[in-house]
């Protein structure tokens, strides 16, 4: 690669040819500012907060896509400079809703920690006219409030590297704003509740749609028996709402957290993961063995589930009908836990922490009421955010909790749940267990490296005595889940047999509901891989990696499931699924 040789600041620096400005100085440290960059995903140069100059240049040019040359001068921080990224603040606020004490994004938000650094906190600009903001809080999920847009179009980027693209810029001018086609609500296109424009969104334009406050009447309420599960990956993301390091484990201290929130009872959704496992292993091996539809694909991810119902309802067939952990745990929660405890299931409340604002829309699906038309399986979701959120009001103090442990007989999960949280976690968990079960042998290798990694798309073959080659297939993002399934309805020439399918690209450790992180981090650090790493360490350090192998599935199936497959495992833990339009009228 080709080397060029330029000034920043009057400092040399050496980079390769085809960087931008704005990585040479990333190489000196140096962070030039930017509110609508994203690395490969939205480098369109638009919010003019990057402009630098460049000796010899008549006019300031943008940092984040102005390649370097030979010989360049940069200088990034002169009172031109300065002047010129304030004045763009300045506008930039002019139309935007400076009701900063009430947004959830307070402290977070990209565009307020600019102005604070650049001294902006009123102009003139302000006195002028206001377009007629768009606000939609019609899906299931999220809420869009147009009066903090900023028009920086991460949202629309992020949507389209999804491959939904169901929102855009409407209009022109002084009117212009991000909405739908058509202006219609989010609840009418084929949206996949994602929230991968959640968490690029630099200001609260775009947020989760908050379910705190039923959470907080049932803690309060001295006749609900309140009880949370937390998802595999929130484990090692929620410490960075509190300023811990990227991938800490905080399982502990979360545990710890909950119980000072006042649940009655706090539960490892790894038990509903090991459940998925029991289920969806079973299911792969009947359709293997008695000709059932192949590949046959996973259904943990309700944003991928929604995907496949909008745009391939016509192989539904291949989903698994399993539901996902979160689903799972409920049910048993209100089904075994609620049998075993003597407790009314009508007065359980069940609230899941999920990484995924899909989850808020899965709640809302049919057939996930397993005990009764008005007993649904999970009450509320929650992201890791909402949580976050909810133990910074009440007063705990999280760096300082002391480590606890789950509550017991839902709490035990085996390495294979753990890893439900990255890419390719799911197929290694299924494949420890169906291996064994087609083989009729013990694995002594657990870890299915070729299934493991951030890449969008990853296949192996793995011979299986007894069978032959399993070929599989993982993805994650829904760009990369299109190429997969156009494959499978060409008529699936790669001859898998099983595929891992995840709605938000690097799996749930990047998912829609997880801490928001500055543009700055998501551009040069790879949350997937640091966060996914600190799931397989956690694998790697329990004592039991195989879901079947686990006690407390033993245990579940002997006293109450039976087998799986069972008749009460499908009304308990089985689903069905339905073929969506794309738009409504």
């Amino acid at each position: 690669m080709a080397l060029v040789n330029l000034k920043i600041n009057n400092v040399p620096v050496q980079v390769e040819a085809g960087s931008t400005i704005l990585e040479a100085a990333r190489t000196l440290q140096i962070e030039i500012p930017t509110l609508c960059y994203l690395k490969e995903i939205n480098e369109i140069g638009a919010c003019r907060i990057c402009m630098v100059e460049v000796k010899g240049a008549r006019s300031l040019v943008t940092a984040c896509v102005f390649p370097v040359a030979e010989g360049m001068e940069v200088f990034t921080n002169t009172e031109r400079v300065r002047n010129a990224r304030k004045r763009t603040l300045e506008l930039i606020l002019s139309t935007h809703n400076k009701d900063c004490l009430a947004c959830v994004r307070s402290g977070n938000c990209e565009l307020q920690a600019l102005c604070k650094e650049f001294g902006v906190d009123d102009t003139d600009y302000y006195k002028g006219a206001n377009p007629d903001f768009y606000f939609d809080d019609s899906a299931a999920h999220m809420v869009r409030d147009n009066s903090k847009c900023i028009l920086c179009r991460r949202c629309v980027a992020a949507c389209d590297q999804q491959c939904i693209s169901v929102i855009g810029a409407n209009a022109r001018g002084f009117d212009t704003h991000i909405s739908s086609a058509f202006d219609k609500d989010l609840n009418d296109v084929s949206c996949i509740s994602c929230g991968q424009c959640i968490v690029n969104c630099p200001t609260g334009a775009i947020v989760e749609k908050d379910e705190t406050a039923p959470v907080l009447r049932a803690l309060n309420d001295p006749e609900v028996f309140t009880v949370v599960h937390t998802a595999p990956s929130i484990r090692v993301t929620l410490g960075e709402a509190f300023g811990m390091h990227i991938g800490t484990n905080v399982q502990g201290k979360m545990v710890a957290a909950l119980r000072r929130l006042g649940f009655d009872k706090v539960f490892d959704t790894d038990f509903g993961a090991d459940l998925t496992i029991m289920e969806e292993a079973n299911e792969l091996i009947e359709r293997v063995q008695n000709g059932g539809v192949l590949p046959m694909i996973t259904s943990c991810s309700p944003g991928w589930v929604k995907y496949c119902e909008h745009y391939y309802p016509d192989l539904l067939a291949h989903l698994s009908s399993c539901k996902s952990p979160q689903q799972m745990q409920g049910a048993i929660i209100k089904s075994y836990y609620a049998e075993k405890m003597g407790l009314d299931p009508k007065k359980i409340f069940v609230v899941g922490i999920m990484p995924c604002t899909a989850k808020k829309f899965e709640n809302k699906r049919d057939h996930q009421h397993a005990n009764g038309p008005d007993i649904p399986d999970v009450d509320v979701s929650l992201t890791t955010r909402e949580l976050a959120r909810l133990i910074d009001t009440a007063g705990i103090y999280f760096k300082n909790l002391p480590d606890e442990e789950y509550d017991n007989p839902l709490a035990d999960g085996t390495g294979a749940a753990v890893i439900f949280g990255a890419t390719g976690g799911v197929m290694e968990a299924a494949l420890r267990t169906a291996v064994e079960r087609i083989s009729g042998q013990k694995l002594e290798h657990l870890d299915f490296e070729a299934v493991r990694g951030t890449q969008g798309i990853k296949e192996a073959t793995y011979p299986v005595e007894g069978f032959g080659d399993v070929k599989v297939c993982v993805a994650s993002g829904t760009k990369n889940a299109k190429s997969v399934m156009d494959k499978l309805r060409a008529g699936n020439p790669d001859g898998w047999h099983f595929i891992e399918i995840m709605g938000c690209p690097g799996g749930c450790v990047n998912g829609g509901g997880q801490p928001v992180q500055h543009a700055v981090v998501r551009n040069f650090r790879d949350l997937k891989a640091e966060r996914a790493k600190s799931l397989y360490a956690a694998d790697k350090d329990l004592p039991v990696r195989k879901s079947h192998e686990s006690p407390a599935m033993k245990m579940i199936y002997e006293e109450f499931l039976g087998e799986p497959g069972s008749h009460k495992a499908h009304e308990l833990l089985h689903t069905k699924y339905e073929g969506r339009p794309k738009y409504k009228a």
